[in-house]
């Protein structure tokens, strides 16, 4: 275990040695742009993993229920393969108008600030 000298206390900084963390505006509106971009990229990932987590969800739900009631193996699968599907539609017609709305919204802040 080494310490430290007498003469540097451990939180001391040398002189010198810190950046200059002025940035130039632009720089930072580009790495704000960037950092946007990235976060609606992810933000509609998640979405669309949710939608898929619970479509799954939703067609072992009826699966496993009709097969509790002992309901013929046919019937219940073809039950669950139309609410899954029904599911997932609904859950990407969501995302898509979502989306939509906000480009639209987007759009009309953007027109009105122009006026």
């Amino acid at each position: 275990m080494m310490r430290n000298s007498p003469a540097s206390p451990p939180h001391a900084r040398p002189a010198g040695t810190q950046l200059d963390l002025d940035l130039d505006p632009t720089i930072e509106a580009l790495i704000e742009a960037r950092a946007a971009s990235l976060a609606q990229h992810q933000a509609l990932f998640w979405r669309f993993r949710l939608v898929t987590i619970e479509t799954l969800m939703m067609g072992a739900l009826i699966l496993c229920a009709g097969l509790a009631l002992h309901q013929p193996a046919a019937m219940v699968l073809r039950a669950a393969i139309m609410v899954s599907a029904g599911c997932f539609a609904s859950g990407m017609l969501l995302i898509g108008l979502t989306g939509a709305f906000d480009r639209g919204l987007d759009h009309f802040t953007r027109w009105r600030r122009g006026q």
